[in-house]
């Protein structure tokens, strides 16, 4: 069975974000009163928790700052009551999502389900519509830059480009879900579009890529560095032509290294679980809020609004295209800056700056023989998917030895370190880092970044 996807609503909504691209401030601040409205009163009508919230309120008139912060864990804790279709219970959507075969395969016949990290220390899952897939569709398309205008423009489809995604392709994620989901709704495109897990050795990676050649590679800033560091040592012989980043973040001298060694062009974006394509690069190089579907408020560590140009301790996100699963003032994490000043670009959409997961690849070896780098999203996927490990900290403290630490207490906390342990000793000899020594500690809360998150991997300092 194909996944949703509504060809009528997704043409509708893909007219209207076209028009949004060019759309003035006030035209899309009344795009998002309007959503913001329909969304509060069908989370009022089918949401429990949200009924409760919003009993007696004129959904029109709801200042969003009057709302109460949502956190992930205790929505999750609560799912049942949280999620507007009474069908849809957690346990059985966590038996669908550990199930890799069903990646992309529709539940219920008409939900699309995908899972986030347990970067906060809590999994999520996530379900999306027809109309959610219509507007995350309409803004990967029409908000993507063109990086070759002219390719685009003779090529709107892509059907002659060779697409690598390069990721953790062995779970319901977010990327893999949208990718193989792709492959399914386009044959002509399954072809020409392939996940390649990041799981495997950097030697493994590099011939999957030297025998595809693919002439677009959407992948995390950790692992472009690695395939540019490939490249230079001639391992890599094969070169995109387009590279796109996203997930983690990208500094202005990582994006010179990779244009300079990869010779194409970098796009960046911004994106999570809870919102695939909050926002895009213009040709100016700014990240664009996708403001008329999305609404980012940063606060600082008592909830108050921050003013544009100052960054909070974390933003909150009210997605205005999902009423399956109402995310309204939802606490992402990430601390994410808006520009007070317009883009030179022309365009309305705000500009925002985020400091988002800012983890390290780990270089191990003895001295004197050939250091193995392991990145940190496959550190995290191992610890999470094979040892059920969220809240963790991993810290190099020397060429061969590592520091796991979690917050956990007694004896689950004991149980779950010996599994992590034993999970992650197993992928490093699996990459060629063998001899490491992982040393383990629990009741011991990580160090954190800029970004205010908790580095869950941290390399040795030099």
């Amino acid at each position: 069975m194909l996944p949703p996807f509504d060809p009528w609503l997704t043409s509708l909504v893909a007219a209207d974000v076209a028009v949004a691209s060019h759309a003035g401030a006030e035209a899309l601040a009344r795009r998002r009163a309007r959503r913001l409205a329909d969304l509060l009163r069908s989370a009022a009508r089918g949401s429990a928790l949200y009924r409760k919230l919003l009993a007696g309120r004129d959904p029109a008139r709801v200042r969003l700052e009057e709302l109460p912060i949502a956190h992930k864990t205790e929505l999750m804790r609560q799912f049942d009551d949280w999620i507007a279709d009474p069908a849809l219970r957690l346990d059985a959507l966590r038996r669908f999502a550990s199930d890799r075969a069903r990646i992309a395969d529709p539940f219920l016949d008409r939900y699309v389900v995908w899972e986030s990290s347990g970067s906060s220390g809590e999994p999520g899952v996530f379900v999306q519509d027809a109309r959610a897939m219509a507007v995350y569709d309409a803004l990967e398309f029409w908000r993507r830059p063109a990086l070759r205008p002219l390719q685009r423009m003779m090529d709107p489809w892509a059907v002659g480009e060779r697409v690598a995604f390069v990721g953790a392709t062995c779970g319901h994620f977010a990327s893999t879900v949208s990718i193989e989901r792709l492959r399914r709704l386009n044959p002509a495109l399954a072809a020409r579009l392939h996940g390649i897990s990041f799981l495997q050795p950097a030697s493994g990676l590099v011939a999957e890529l030297n025998a595809l050649a693919p002439t677009v590679i959407a992948t995390y800033p950790s692992v472009a560095v690695l395939l540019a560091e490939e490249r230079l040592a001639g391992r890599l012989q094969t070169a995109p032509r387009e590279l796109w980043t996203g997930g983690e973040d990208l500094s202005t001298a990582t994006r010179d290294f990779l244009q300079q060694t990869l010779s194409c062009r970098v796009a960046n974006s911004y994106g999570a679980s809870e919102f695939l394509t909050l926002a895009a690069e213009c040709r100016c190089g700014s990240l664009h809020l996708n403001c008329d579907w999305a609404i980012l408020e940063s606060v600082d560590e008592d909830g108050r609004l921050e003013p544009a140009g100052e960054a909070g301790a974390t933003t909150l996100l009210t997605n205005l295209a999902n009423h399956v699963q109402p995310l309204i003032r939802y606490d992402l994490g990430d601390r994410v800056t808006q520009r007070a000043s317009a883009c030179a670009c022309g365009s309305h959409h705000p500009v925002i700056e985020v400091q988002g997961r800012n983890d390290d690849t780990l270089r191990l070896g003895r001295p004197g023989a050939q250091m193995v780098r392991i990145l940190p999203l496959a550190v995290s996927t191992v610890l999470e998917d094979d040892a059920g490990l969220f809240d963790f900290q991993l810290e190099q403290q020397g060429p061969c030895d590592l520091l796991l630490r979690t917050g956990l207490h007694g004896t689950a906390a004991d149980t779950s370190l010996r599994r992590a342990r034993a999970a992650l000793s197993a992928f490093l000899i699996q990459q060629g880092a063998a001899g490491v020594h992982i040393h383990c500690r629990s009741g011991e809360t990580g160090r954190r970044g800029r970004s205010g998150k908790v580095q869950r991997v941290l390399a040795a300092q030099a």
